[in-house]
């Protein structure tokens, strides 16, 4: 079993694991994050692209797998250049076979890599739901801490263009429900930057849902190296008008919503979820308190999701005056 080990990223202590070989690198996450605003725009692919190649540079373990990732420089150009960079051992094209590569991912992760594995869509996962589902999130626990699983799982999420029901699934709702994995959705190319990075450091299975719809969307990304926690909302808006909670692209409607509704000199308070396994309950708590309103947008389905947890938990804490913590 390998148990080579990589530079650290600056500030990150090295954690030893029995069940990760060689440890994983904890990010220091009380270092103060770089702005949000600048001038160095880039496209939220591009910043995928540099958080992966960030992470392959400083360790020879982490890989990128998937269905044209490497000759075509991915379906929608996120490893563009990849290839010539990295070579062909660490920029794997695979077959169509959703099953078969997500299983050899996760053998991959038992073994001591660090594979980061591409959905072309996330609809595409039910495939290898057995894989993704039945074996990465519990390989710690039927193992009896013996096998980690440290693998990102990342591709296209919601509905895209022009494609049809069956290639526009929210996964976020049914994968949410599992535990053992982690699952993250950026709506900004920083944070995609920032998240994405965390995700490929982290010793579980993290599932990062991305979206057609905003791979093209720009913003400032910072070229220092910086890391964001999972399970930390961001305050995208500030006020007491409201509290309206999301995640992924449909904070962008919110925001809109927002800027209108001040238009009429209502301030209301938008959260970014940005994961929701971890969930930052706390957050949604301490506006909700001040607001004394909930307002949950989701792009899943309202029966059985995490929205529903959000507006029972925020309503039972607010009935008790009670606070809550983070929901893992």
């Amino acid at each position: 079993m390998p148990t080579a080990t990589a530079p650290l990223p600056p500030g990150a202590r090295l954690i030893e694991h029995p069940a990760v070989p060689g440890g994983f690198a904890q990010p220091d996450f009380n270092r103060p994050l770089p702005s949000r605003e600048g001038d160095r725009v880039i496209q939220f692919r591009e910043a995928l692209r540099e958080a992966m190649s960030e992470e392959m540079r400083r360790d020879p373990r982490v890989f990128l797998m998937g269905e044209e990732v490497a000759n075509y420089s991915g379906a929608y150009k996120i490893s563009q250049g990849m290839l010539e960079e990295f070579g062909p051992k660490r920029i794997i094209d695979t077959p169509i076979s959703e099953n078969g590569f997500a299983g050899l991912g996760i053998a991959a992760a038992m073994y001591g890599l660090r594979p980061i594995v591409e959905f072309m869509s996330w609809s595409f996962s039910l495939v290898a739901a057995d894989q993704i589902l039945n074996n990465a999130p519990k390989m710690l626990y039927m193992s009896g801490g013996q096998w980690g699983c440290p693998i990102v799982f990342r591709g296209n999420d919601g509905a895209g263009g022009q494609l049809g029901s069956t290639h526009s699934w929210t996964v976020e709702g049914l994968y949410s429900n599992v535990p053992g994995v982690k699952i993250v959705i950026p709506c900004t190319p920083y944070d995609a930057k920032g998240l994405l990075k965390t995700a490929i450091l982290d010793p579980d299975p993290v599932f990062f849902l991305e979206s057609e719809r905003m791979l093209g969307d720009k913003g400032h990304v910072p070229e220092e190296e910086y890391y964001i926690p999972m399970g930390k909302a961001f305050r995208a808006r500030e006020g007491d008008g409201c509290t309206v909670v999301s995640f992924g692209r449909p904070v962008h409607f919110c925001l809109e919503a927002a800027d209108r509704l001040r238009t009429e000199g209502i301030e209301v308070d938008v959260l970014d979820m940005r994961s929701i396994r971890p969930l930052d309950m706390d957050a949604v708590m301490e506006s909700v308190q001040r607001t004394n309103r909930l307002v949950v947008v989701d792009q899943s389905w309202p029966f059985a999701g995490w929205q529903q947890k959000s507006s029972r938990r925020s309503s039972s804490a607010a009935s008790t005056g009670s606070t809550t913590s983070q929901c893992a």
